[in-house]
């Protein structure tokens, strides 16, 4: 009887020990699915705040967000806009439709690749209509992000006057500036942690050098223009994309970012916000100051002004 029971014990033992096994089988198994699908998204780690990490899935969709952060403010500032319309040749509208335009085919192709490389992603069930890798909530937003900025920085410029232009010398520098930039995002795209990073300064610095090279010394003149038009929306549009990744909407890679945050805000995206608010309102600003330029000089040689004559504009 103690001789049954003692094999007993033992084949217990034994099958326990082959369950443990194959458990760790399935794991490495598991493990390699993992290694394998971060291959094709060349990384699969991803952070998120802690509330983010509970809620993926679980909050709002993308769309809700649109209709709760930005729709408002881009329905306020409208009301705003045509309440306060001080100048009705004022060409700052014009000028923000334009850049629009511009961001929205500049990002395109941008964004789609920040997307397959596993830079962010979206939590289950907060996207379901994808253009071309891209869900259409990211469309919204290079739309309605330069249109908030654009209408932000009219308001801005009904209380402060612009300034002319004064010397050249900002400009050379500024465009040197554009060109480290640029350079400093190719350097930092090649490493892991710093890839986001480097690629929103890949992105942005062309246009910054393109900005600059044409009228950084207007900007430089009416730097506090730019910042009160940069600022505020920046930091509105920062603060509402912190809400999105604690309540899951998108998430963060962990391997491509620099593990930086600034009140609980991964660095990359605050720099993202701040990069893009300074384009539109950079944009707009020497959209400006070429019309306003071209005034002057229609007034001053005699050929523009018939030129402008003949085309049928009012200079």
């Amino acid at each position: 009887m103690f001789l049954t029971s003692f094999m007993r014990v033992r084949a217990c033992a034994r099958n326990l020990g082959r369950h443990r096994k194959g458990c760790r089988r399935r794991r490495g198994r598991r493990h390699d699915e993992t290694k394998s699908r971060g291959t094709k998204l060349y990384y699969a780690g991803y952070t998120t705040t802690v509330r983010g990490r509970e809620n993926e899935g679980k909050g709002l969709n993308y769309l809700t967000f649109h209709l709760l952060f930005t729709v408002p403010v881009l329905a306020v500032l409208g009301a705003a806009y045509l309440s306060k319309r001080l100048y009705v040749d004022d060409p700052s509208p014009l000028g923000t439709a334009i850049i629009g335009v511009i961001a929205l085919l500049y990002t395109t192709p941008w964004d789609g690749y920040m997307i397959r490389n596993g830079v962010w992603r979206y939590g289950e069930g907060t996207v379901s209509v994808f253009f071309w890798d891209i869900p259409l909530g990211e469309y919204l937003f290079f739309v309605i992000q330069p249109l908030i900025v654009g209408l932000w920085l009219y308001l801005v410029l009904t209380r402060l006057e612009t300034r002319r232009s004064g010397g050249w010398t900002p400009r050379y520098l500024l465009t040197l500036a554009g060109l480290g930039v640029t350079v400093a995002g190719l350097w930092w795209a090649q490493g892991t942690e710093t890839f986001y990073i480097g690629m929103i300064l890949v992105w942005a610095g062309p246009v910054f050098v393109l900005q600059w090279a044409y009228g950084g010394h207007y900007l430089v003149r009416n730097f506090r223009v730019v910042a009160a038009g940069v600022v505020p929306p920046a930091v509105y549009l920062a603060s509402a994309d912190r809400f999105a990744i604690e309540d899951g909407i998108w998430i963060i890679s962990d391997e491509l970012t620099t593990g930086v945050t600034v009140l609980g805000l991964p660095v990359e995206e605050g720099a993202f916000f701040f990069v893009t608010s300074l384009l539109v309102v950079q944009g707009v600003m020497l959209f400006r100051w070429t019309l306003d330029e071209w005034r002057v000089w229609v007034e001053e040689y005699e050929t523009l002004r018939c030129i402008t004559r003949l085309a049928g504009l009012d200079p």
